[in-house]
């Protein structure tokens, strides 16, 4: 979801015009939904699976990742190395592909290793509501889903330990995306 966000984000950025607005007003109204709502909305209709949550999950990154990666484009979209490109007459994929998506990735990087500890959230959150993978696969939703159903009363810790790994997979995934984001912006280089 990310990485074909990234792809609309600068192709949109990119092209702009008509294209850009019609694009723009599909994200808009992807966003309209909550996340989760969509996501749970997606899994009813498509029922329960490990492709249907991946799908669900990579449909409500795009428009998110599309945004952001569409606000750098639209700033490395006016670069003289892009004018440049233009003028000596390369194709748009050349550009896209050669000059804009190489300098969008510090901010995909970070996008996207923010969205994983988002997607582990999102899929704790399916699989606890009964939507997620099958009760045969192993998920960190279904077991707290089974330690608060069966065994709440006897052995509460069968549903901490759950909960505790997702805390601590999402605080790490969101450390390494910040980290990622001191390192890889140019900004912030030389001030520690």
């Amino acid at each position: 979801g990310c990485t074909l966000g990234m792809v609309i984000g600068v192709s949109s950025g990119y092209f702009g015009g008509l294209y850009d607005l019609v694009i723009q007003r599909l994200i808009d109204a992807m966003i309209a939904f909550p996340a989760l709502v969509l996501a749970l909305a997606l899994m009813a209709a498509l029922g329960s699976s490990i492709n249907n949550v991946i799908i669900s999950l990579s449909i409500i990154f795009i428009p998110s990742t599309a945004r952001i990666i569409r606000s750098q484009a639209l700033a490395i979209n006016e670069t003289d190395y892009v004018l440049a490109a233009r003028a000596v007459g390369a194709g748009h994929l050349r550009i896209m592909f050669r000059h804009m998506i190489p300098n969008v990735m510090a901010i995909f990087i970070v996008t996207f290793t923010f969205l994983m500890g988002v997607a582990v959230i999102a899929e704790a959150s399916l699989s606890f509501l009964g939507l997620g993978v099958g009760p045969d696969v192993p998920s960190w939703g279904g077991m707290l889903r089974g330690a608060t159903k069966n065994y709440i009363g006897i052995s509460p810790f069968l549903a901490v330990i759950p909960g505790l790994a997702i805390a601590i997979l999402v605080f790490s995934w969101n450390v390494m995306g910040d980290s990622l984001r001191d390192v890889l912006d140019p900004r912030l280089r030389g001030t520690q």
